[in-house]
């Protein structure tokens, strides 16, 4: 493959788990996440301790799709980086999300979020499959109190 369709390749598997997961399909997720018998998969989600191996990484999506009523990522400063088979996704998580409706509400209160990815993929005979996911809060904007001595 060139470089450019392995990029696009890439992008469209990163993509896919984030659509995955908005529509709380836990099978597309499965499907997604690297499982050759052989390789462990990590994950981390924000606030969370590393979760390794398959069974934790996938019981914690499962977890997460339980307890959310709705989610949308609105992905930006996406950028992909190769080498062989194996790739590095790094995006920002726009995450807009909402737990289970109160008092007969049709849905929870909403909690926007900011979160920073890192998705490592690895080239299978079936496609880019993910092999680590890893997200942290982002806590502070850039570029604000520049000027402020960092606190110990």
């Amino acid at each position: 493959m060139t470089h450019r369709t392995d990029t696009e390749a890439v992008q469209a598997a990163n993509t896919a788990f984030y659509e995955a997961l908005e529509r709380g399909d836990f099978e597309e997720i499965s499907d997604l996440w690297l499982d050759d018998g052989t390789t462990s998969v990590s994950c981390v989600h924000p606030g969370w301790p590393v979760l390794t191996g398959r069974g934790d990484v996938l019981r914690s999506y499962a977890l997460i799709m339980a307890n959310t009523e709705y989610i949308q990522f609105f992905l930006t400063d996406v950028k992909v980086a190769l080498s062989a088979d194996i790739a590095v996704a790094t995006c920002t998580e726009n995450i807009l999300s909402g737990g289970p409706a109160e008092d007969g509400a049709e849905l929870g209160p909403l909690v926007g979020q900011l979160v920073v990815a890192t998705n490592v993929f690895r080239r299978t005979s079936d496609g880019w499959k993910l092999w680590s996911h890893h997200g942290s809060p982002v806590l502070a904007e850039s570029g604000e109190d520049d000027d402020e001595e960092p606190h110990a």
